[in-house]
């Protein structure tokens, strides 16, 4: 009986494990990605295989989004962006991103800069306090701390005077967030699905795809987007991190609808509500009248849209290019097109922070940095905390701010979003903020060599898991 069971066992592990072999060389984005999996299957099966399950997949199934899928809805969003169509010519790039994110740019726009959690969660409260009809929040960390606790206070109080709120957190980024936080809110009458309700990636074999977004809408006319979650270490506060450096932007102006789109996308898929009629579809435009994009990407899209975001960015350049992520692990394509900007003479920089968080992550990169810096690339450490902010500015022409790293997961693996305007005035103002943030930062030259040991053989070792960073 034994020895049957056994050859039962080995049977399903070789069948197992010739379905991963398949699905890798079907789906793997490089033959090498590909090779590197079957190797792995054929020579460790027993290993290989629930690693497979569960980091082998980049597309994520059955995410629905209603734009692709309603005639209805395509209609309504194209006669709203013929309405709002730019006046002023557009950037090459910008078309090239509208593609990305399968929406057009738009006039009638503002953005202001918000440099650090207390001038973010001060302009979010501020704007949660004035809300009218509704308000739509979704951040990958809720925590139960003394900043998550203010929040939850602002959301009640709007929804005790009538306003509709309804709140989206990721079940990973989440994972701590107490039962008590949620019940509280629910009592009061705030719409939060609970992690038994949620429809999204909660399945053990996608547990790798996280939402990563992190925005505010209030009635349908302001938006928030950026780098900051819900949390005492986002105003600095935890003493390993230091003083902490993030970004968020406050939108004004018709993008707000594409930022309460992707809100709407992501509520229908976790709890099936079609949220579409209560919101409002028609927001004014202002006098800045900034030409913006608001670019969605994720696993769920038909091409791997965060990387060619960054890719139709940085090779669009002519003057420079700089970026600030706080995690480097760029696939060969983004490591391309940055070497090749930086040798077309392109002043290309990348701040980075110089404190850890993640010990993995924060090893890989200095396995990427003799690799770009030999082209000609700068890479500055932000020196008085953690740097946790993703910005990019090109030339004087395209200035983003959103949620998105410079790694593969964010690349492949999470829902993300970045605001892009096209306009000289808000390039100005990021390049101002980052000029501020390079000169707190030291450029870093010492190349893998010469770092300590630790370094010297991690980097390389770390640089392996990159696909699943």
């Amino acid at each position: 009986m034994w020895t049957s069971l056994v050859a039962a066992g080995i049977l399903l592990l070789e069948v197992s494990a010739a379905y991963c072999g398949w699905r890798a060389i079907s789906s793997a984005r490089t033959a090498q990605g590909a090779m590197g999996w079957v190797l792995f299957l054929i020579f460790a099966p027993v290993l290989a295989v629930p690693l497979y399950l569960f980091f082998g997949h980049h597309r994520f199934s059955r995410y629905t989004v209603a734009r692709r899928n309603s005639a209805h809805i395509h209609a309504g969003l194209s006669s709203f962006h013929e309405a709002h169509r730019p006046v002023t010519p557009l950037p090459q790039v910008a078309h090239a991103l509208e593609k990305v994110a399968d929406l057009d740019t738009m006039r009638g726009n503002s953005m202001s800069l918000l440099e650090n959690g207390e001038a973010t969660f001060e302009a979010i409260f501020s704007a949660i306090d004035a809300a009218e009809h509704y308000v739509l929040v979704q951040f990958y960390i809720f925590r139960d701390d003394a900043l998550g606790r203010q929040f939850k206070d602002h959301l009640i109080a709007a929804a005790k005077r009538g306003v509709s709120v309804a709140l989206l957190y990721d079940q990973v980024g989440s994972l701590r967030l107490s039962q008590v936080y949620l019940d509280e809110l629910s009592a009061a009458g705030v719409k939060v699905p609970t992690n038994a309700e949620m429809r999204g990636p909660k399945t053990r074999f996608q547990i790798n795809f996280r939402n990563h977004r992190k925005t505010v809408v209030v009635d349908g006319r302001v938006g928030f987007i950026g780098g900051h979650n819900v949390g005492d270490e986002y105003l600095g506060k935890d003493p390993a991190l230091g003083a902490w450096r993030d970004t968020h932007i406050k939108l004004l102006g018709p993008v707000v609808m594409q930022l309460q789109l992707v809100f709407a996308e992501d509520w229908h898929w976790v709890t099936d509500e079609v949220l579409g009629d209560a919101l409002n579809w028609a927001p004014e435009t202002v006098h800045e009248d900034m030409n913006a994009l608001l670019v969605p990407t994720g696993p769920a899209d038909r091409l791997e849209t965060g990387a060619l975001m960054f890719f139709a960015a940085i090779c669009a350049a002519k003057e420079r290019v700089w970026i600030a992520s706080p995690y480097f692990v760029p696939d060969r394509d983004i490591l391309s097109a940055l070497k090749v900007a930086a040798m077309r003479g392109v002043d290309v920089r990348l701040l980075l922070p110089s404190t850890i968080d993640h010990r993995i992550v924060w090893l890989a990169r200095f396995a990427f940095f003799d690799e770009v810096r030999l082209a000609g690339v700068k890479i500055y450490g932000y020196q008085p905390g953690f740097m946790h902010q993703k910005v990019i500015l090109v030339d004087d022409t395209l200035a983003g701010v959103g949620t998105t790293n410079l790694d593969n997961r964010s690349f492949r693996l999470n829902f993300e979003a970045m605001a892009m305007f096209f306009d000289p005035r808000a390039a100005q103002d990021v390049a101002q903020m980052l000029e501020t943030d390079f000169q707190q930062a030291e450029l870093l030259e010492m190349p893998l060599s010469e770092h300590p040991w630790h370094v010297r053989y991690g980097a390389p070792i770390a640089r392996l898991f990159a696909p699943i960073l």
